[in-house]
């Protein structure tokens, strides 16, 4: 059974996508901390971060980074935070979240619920930067 996330990155749910190629898929987080997080998912089906052969695990930091890059080009922000939870969907991902304090990154607040124009914008905004490279 396909988790969410291959769902996601196979089109079956829609999202909004910032990057993506045969290995990697990159898409704005519905319940962001901020506006611009993304999360970032290799396409093997893999619980656990550790888990990934070594090739998909060096190729999805590569990845990131890339994707990362983008996002700080496209959203104002002093970093890019990076952060692996994994608990909540048994699908490896990074969390990409554009900050400008640490507080930024507290998973216990509120998450933001930004209207479809604003995140297609945003995705907009970050694929186009991810592009450009």
């Amino acid at each position: 059974m396909s988790t969410i996330f291959t769902k996601i990155a196979d089109g079956e749910i829609p999202s909004y996508r910032v990057a993506s190629d045969d290995n990697y898929y990159a898409f704005l987080d519905i319940n962001p901390l901020t506006p611009g997080h993304t999360l970032v998912i290799p396409r093997v089906e893999k619980d656990y971060i550790f888990d990934l052969d070594g090739d998909t695990y060096q190729g999805l930091w590569k990845f990131a980074a890339r994707v990362a890059e983008a996002i700080k080009r496209a959203i104002p922000c002093k970093r890019v935070a990076v952060v692996v939870l994994g608990l909540e969907v048994p699908h490896t991902h990074i969390h990409l979240i554009p900050i400008n304090s640490e507080a930024d990154v507290d998973f216990r607040r509120e998450k933001l619920a930004l209207p479809e124009v604003e995140m297609k914008a945003i995705a907009k905004a970050i694929a186009g930067e991810f592009d450009k490279e």
